[in-house]
């Protein structure tokens, strides 16, 4: 079956509406794309408020810590990382799961919070999942 760009889109969006609305320390659901080229993210599908952080380096920032490291990071207090890029002063914590297709990084889901150290292992084993089943999108 092939599946073209548009409907990965769509897939993509309906998988952080779906997330955002149903859990509820999930404030901003978002993909970023590995632009391999340039060695940086690029936003992709997302629900939640919009955010000008569209594109991100590589290593830059949670998010581009985990496109390096090809890592699931969980930040349960932002502040607490030095290199955090916020993207509203209401995050408190994020975890950013990456998706891995062929061996290679691809792509990453990324859920920002306005919980405290709201994050555990079903959360991480959930994103880990979703990461899983859709890593052939890609």
């Amino acid at each position: 079956m092939i599946i073209n760009h548009t409907e990965i889109e769509v897939v993509l969006l309906k998988i952080c509406t779906l997330l955002q609305q149903e859990v509820y320390h999930y404030n901003w659901v978002g993909f970023y794309l590995l632009n391999e080229e340039k060695r940086e993210l690029t936003l992709g599908p997302f629900a939640g408020k919009p955010t000008e952080h569209t594109i991100i380096p590589v290593g830059k920032g949670v998010c581009g810590q985990v496109a390096e490291s090809g890592k699931t990071m969980v930040v349960q207090d932002v502040t607490q990382i030095s290199n955090y890029i916020s993207c509203s002063i209401n995050v408190l914590a994020e975890i950013v799961v990456p998706i891995v297709k062929d061996g290679k990084f691809v792509a990453e889901i990324d859920i920002d919070s306005h919980a405290a150290a709201p994050f555990n292992k079903d959360d991480e084993a959930l994103l880990e999942t979703i990461a899983l089943k859709i890593a052939h999108l890609f």
